[in-house]
């Protein structure tokens, strides 16, 4: 199974903040429309790919959209004052460089402040090079979102990249989908939005496909690097099965499932056991009766960051992994 690095770049350089998934769900949906037997985008505008089957019903959720930050206010200077769209970091977002749906390009800076380990937001602008306020509004208006902009780096061991949350779990659905060739599970593919700002398109998806299983994939923290927070996980130790996290706890099948198609077929694991955060299967879980559910997850260095960073092998082996737990019989 081979590592697509151009695909990944791609996806990762779409703009698409919540709210705005627009040009990421027409990407994924050109990416994918040949490999699967229906297509279609729900009123909240998740993408819904379905490979049919006739057995149990599975659904698979990655979330298109990004964090991002929204302009509140514009002084007559022509600063942008901003709000946090998903989990802004005041500290990694200090000198970083941001872009607008319209190409716009900005850079983030402070207010003078006698303790800077004490930023906050509202001490925080964005400044687009412009001299007034009318010249600003000319490329920006109130409620306009920007991204990070850094871009895509990749080596022999790892890429990095912003978005790579939750990017990199659009990779692995969309290479999942192409690679699935004999299963009799009904597959639901759902490319879902806003997560990043409450989980809210697979609370509305799950409800709509209702199925008997769900699974999300999206990226988790490291405990590798130095002095880092004591956690189980590392870069290039195997896809991460997860237990917990602070919106699910995992359903004991589901996990178990995960492991012993991982065993089966010689694919490297970790256990996750994850204090904080949450992903799609948070919602999914609690839909309708209640749904199975559980989360095959990407571990990532500096999440919510501009440049986030993965390990090749681990995002192969968890394709492997979910490629392999569709095409059995569940």
């Amino acid at each position: 199974m081979n590592f697509n690095g151009q695909l990944l770049n791609d996806l990762t350089n779409v703009y698409s903040p919540s709210s705005n998934e627009d040009r990421i769900r027409e990407f994924i949906e050109n990416e994918i429309k040949d490999y699967v037997d229906e297509v279609e985008v729900d009123a909240l505008g998740n993408l819904i790919a379905r490979k049919k089957g006739n057995g149990k019903k599975i659904m698979l959720a990655a979330h298109m959209d990004q964090i991002g930050l929204m302009i509140t206010a514009i002084d007559k200077k022509g600063f942008l004052r901003f709000t946090n769209v998903g989990g802004i970091s005041p500290d990694i977002s200090l000198s970083q460089k941001v872009v607008f749906e319209n190409g716009t390009v900005g850079v983030i800076y402070t207010e003078p402040m006698e303790d800077s380990s004490r930023i906050e937001l509202d001490k925080m602008y964005i400044d687009i090079g412009a001299f007034s306020k009318e010249e600003a509004e000319q490329k920006v208006k109130i409620g306009d979102i920007c991204v990070y902009k850094s871009g895509y780096e990749e080596n022999e061991n790892v890429v990095f990249s912003q978005c790579l949350d939750d990017r990199v779990g659009c990779y692995v659905l969309i290479d999942t989908i192409k690679n699935v060739k004999k299963t009799n599970n009904d597959l639901y593919f759902v490319f879902s939005v806003q997560e990043e700002v409450g989980l809210r398109g697979a609370k509305t998806s799950a409800y709509r496909i209702n199925p008997d299983m769900g699974i999300a994939i999206d990226v988790t923290g490291s405990g590798d690097t130095p002095k880092a927070k004591k956690f189980a996980i590392s870069l290039d130790k195997g896809t991460a099965i997860k237990v917990k996290d602070n919106s699910i706890l995992a359903h004991p099948k589901v996990r178990e499932l995960m492991v012993e198609v991982a065993e089966e077929k010689d694919i490297p694991y970790q256990m996750e056991v994850l204090e904080f955060g949450g992903t799609d299967s948070g919602a999914i879980h609690l839909t309708r009766e209640g749904i199975p559910s559980g989360v095959i997850s990407i571990p990532t260095r500096y999440v919510h960051s501009t440049i986030e960073m993965a390990s090749k092998n681990d995002i192969v082996n968890s394709i492997r992994l979910l490629t392999n737990l569709l095409e059995k019989e569940i």
